[in-house]
């Protein structure tokens, strides 16, 4: 007998273990209709204090789910308080007209209407653009060298004529332009290079100088300017989670040059795959402490925590980042590390 209270105690222990991870809120439904919008962060972060330990909340774990095309619009999201998870339902009238949430796996065929894992649209632009560049990247990339009738500056409809593109390559292409370079803020290593999306371009006609057509626009386009060959849409589905590993980044960048970045903004981080970093990893944001005097002595406050990043979309030496919740303005160099 001992023993069998002694095996229960050890299954306990994890589940409760587990509990102690998920805070729920105080004001949490016991239930949430999908709609179209919603995001699995979002529907997480109306249960729980903190939504990116999305696998545990929905009791999953990083080999039970890769891709998270699971939810839809029209499910009912169910919170079981004793377990401290989430669990799609469907709603059952009973005899009596009462509604009945009966809790069931829900399967449909079509990954395009599931709910994803954070707004597809603030990331969208940076899944389809290679905008970080390795060294030599863009000089070596085929490149206009002249316009017709001479213009200056060229838009959506204007033909230009470039050097350097290849059949094999295919018809669609991108245009950039040089941006600033990326340096690591802790030992000025060379980590990549911006690139300025400038708009896209379809071959006419292939030759020595192949022919192009401006298809669309985004900043004037100029000779000189770079191409590269349009990228195939990666995937915009992760599962959120907290880094195996110890991740110590840097803010290095904030998009469109600004020098402070809020809530759904995107920003560039020292770190990238080769230090461990992956699609779906949440980070905490800190500042550096601010620096005051006491008595004559200089004193250094702790580090403030102030918001959470969602890494997706990672390169080798840097990573883009969403910014998921903040209390401060982002700022560059401040530290991202594992929660």
């Amino acid at each position: 007998m001992q023993k069998i209270i002694i095996s229960l105690i050890c299954c306990l222990l994890p589940a409760f273990a587990f509990a102690d991870t998920l805070k729920i809120h105080d004001n949490a439904p016991d239930s949430h209709i999908v709609v179209k919008g919603d995001t699995l962060w979002d529907i997480s972060a109306k249960f729980f204090k903190d939504p990116w330990l999305w696998p545990k909340i929905w009791g999953l774990n990083k080999d039970t789910i890769k891709d998270p095309h699971w939810i839809y619009p029209g499910d009912v999201v169910h919170l079981d308080r004793a377990s401290g998870t989430l669990h799609i339902g469907k709603i059952k009238k009973t005899e009596s007209d009462n509604v009945k949430l009966s809790p069931s796996v829900h399967m449909q065929g079509s990954e395009h209407n599931a709910i994803p894992s954070i707004s597809a649209s603030a990331i969208e632009p940076f899944l389809s653009r290679p905008l970080i560049i390795e060294e030599n990247g863009l000089s070596n990339a085929p490149i206009i060298v002249g316009t017709h009738e001479d213009h200056v500056l060229l838009a959506s409809g204007d033909i230009a004529y470039a050097k350097g593109l290849s059949k094999d390559n295919g018809l669609l292409w991108q245009i950039y332009r040089p941006g600033k370079t990326l340096l690591d803020p802790d030992n000025n290593e060379v980590l990549g290079y911006e690139a300025v999306y400038l708009g896209d371009a379809e071959v006419e006609k292939f030759a020595d100088i192949s022919t192009l057509k401006i298809v669309k626009t985004f900043k004037e386009v100029n000779k000189e300017d770079r191409l590269i060959q349009a990228a195939s849409e990666l995937t915009g589905s992760y599962v959120p989670r907290v880094p195996d590993r110890q991740i110590a980044a840097r803010v290095i960048s904030i998009y469109a040059g600004v020098s402070q970045a809020g809530q759904h903004s995107i920003i560039t981080l020292n770190k990238g795959l080769r230090d461990g970093l992956e699609n779906g990893h949440v980070l905490a944001l800190y500042h550096k402490g601010d620096v005051t005097k006491e008595k004559g002595e200089t004193l250094t406050l702790p580090d403030i925590r102030y918001g959470l990043l969602f890494v997706f979309r990672t390169f080798d030496k840097v990573a883009y980042a969403l910014v998921m919740r903040t209390q401060l303005p982002v700022q560059l160099l401040d530290r991202a590390l594992t929660p």
